[in-house]
């Protein structure tokens, strides 16, 4: 049957052009726009191996094997089946396994049954040489592709290359038409033209160091931070922050404020979210400071437990008593939401915000419920903000990488989130003409 497979080892492909366009193999090094790279993978393979494309099987790790949202975005575009295997860490170094059994099951079944003609293999790994000569014996023409190594330096295996009936090397040209290296001082999520009080939810800083254990706090703010005005109210200038200085909580006996993970310790930046300091050469207005801020008093983003206030009122009972989203859904809309969700929503941190949100003003009955909700920013009420991480942890979001939960993320779900909120809010107080 004339009709070509490409079989992708993304850790080899991915990797190998991180180490071709940043130096080094980690993927965290590279942004890839993975339609335009399905499409390149298609149209190459269509042209050397003169078949049409039957698919493209993109074999990848994940943590317990749940898509990230990278490959969210893969398994729903036309002809790209999804393997994925398992994403373990050992010795302080990610490994995946299971990845090349079940490339070399893939690829051993396609020869076997007849399914296809040619099949492109695009892996540098030794492991599948066996696969790849019974895949030769079933009368399959097989294609190896190599990504052009950086520095002159062999990224496949000999005995692989040498078994391969044709072979191909995808050039830095070609890559770079999909992947490119990632500015050290760039963040994931969009840079939407937003509010200036947007930015600052990206960009609020930590404290620089804990509050005394008298109760009150002599830390100066840091420079461009807001603060919690003289009311004891956080001011609109940070979502899910809080005013960290004032007196300590009842019991805490001036004990140190938990970290960003919910766990106590050293107060200080946390790895992965930018401060003023590393936005400055990305183009974001900084944010002025406030004349009017409380000399004692600084911002800090809140954990998965929510709102932590210390020293300021809990949230207006009129906010704690907003429906969920989950009590103004009915099972139709829960199984279209999944449905949209599979399908559609790419799982990108700011576009989780985003969906959440306007699911939750479209179906709200009492008009009035939005303008409580806007007039709590930057506070996401404690119900609403743990639906909405709960919803974003399905995405493969808020997991622990590195050791530690990535707060970076969270930033950029709450800045989604309160878009679309401004943005709903804009559009119901707009003017409207006769």
């Amino acid at each position: 049957m004339d009709r070509c497979v490409v079989l992708v080892d993304a850790g080899y492909l991915l990797g190998a052009a991180a180490s071709l366009l940043a130096g080094e193999p980690a993927r965290s090094r590279i942004t890839v726009d993975h339609s335009v790279l399905i499409h390149g993978l298609r149209e190459r393979a269509e042209e050397d191996t003169g078949c049409r494309l039957l698919r493209i099987y993109w074999f990848d790790g994940a943590p317990d094997r749940v898509p990230q949202p990278e490959h969210r975005r893969l398994r729903v575009m036309p002809r790209v089946t999804v393997r994925l295997g398992a994403l373990t860490r050992s010795e302080g170094r990610w490994a995946q396994k299971g990845v090349d059994a079940a490339m070399h099951a893939e690829l051993t079944e396609l020869a076997r049954n007849r399914a296809c003609s040619d099949i492109v293999l695009v892996t540098g790994d030794g492991d599948l040489l066996p696969g790849l000569m019974s895949a030769k014996e079933h009368g399959v023409a097989v294609h190896l592709w190599a990504v052009q190594a950086a520095d002159g330096d062999y990224n496949q295996s000999e005995d692989l290359v040498a078994e391969a009936d044709e072979r191909r090397v995808l050039d830095r040209d070609w890559i770079t038409r999909a992947v490119r290296a990632k500015d050290l001082t760039g963040i994931c999520s969009p840079r939407p033209d937003t509010r200036p009080e947007i930015t600052a939810i990206l960009s609020a800083p930590l404290p620089d160091r804990p509050p005394p254990s008298g109760g009150g706090s002599t830390a100066a703010p840091a420079e461009g931070a807001p603060a919690a005005d003289g009311g004891g109210a956080p001011r609109p200038d940070t979502a899910g922050a809080v005013a960290d200085g004032g007196p300590a909580d009842p019991g805490s006996n001036g004990a140190q404020a938990p970290a960003a993970d919910g766990h106590a310790g050293e107060p200080g930046p946390v790895r992965g979210v930018p401060t003023p300091k590393d936005l400055a050469g990305l183009g974001r207005p900084a944010v002025p400071p406030n004349p009017s801020a409380s000399p004692g008093a600084t911002l800090r983003w809140s954990s998965d437990r929510g709102w932590v206030d210390r020293g300021t009122p809990g949230e207006s009972p009129d906010a704690a008593g907003l429906p969920t989203l989950a009590q103004l859904t009915t099972a139709e809309q829960r199984w279209a939401d999944r449905e949209e969700d599979i399908t559609t929503v790419s799982g990108d941190p700011f576009e989780v915000g985003q969906v959440f949100a306007r699911r939750w003003i479209a179906r709200l009955a009492v008009p009035a419920h939005l303008r409580i909700l806007s007039a709590e920013y930057p506070r996401v009420p404690h119900r609403i903000d743990g639906e909405l991480l709960r919803y974003a942890a399905r995405f493969g979001l808020l997991a622990h990488k590195d050791d530690q939960i990535d707060e970076h993320d969270r930033y950029a779900i709450r800045a989604g989130f309160w878009r679309e909120v401004d943005a709903r809010t804009v559009n119901e107080h707009a003017p409207t003409g006769d």
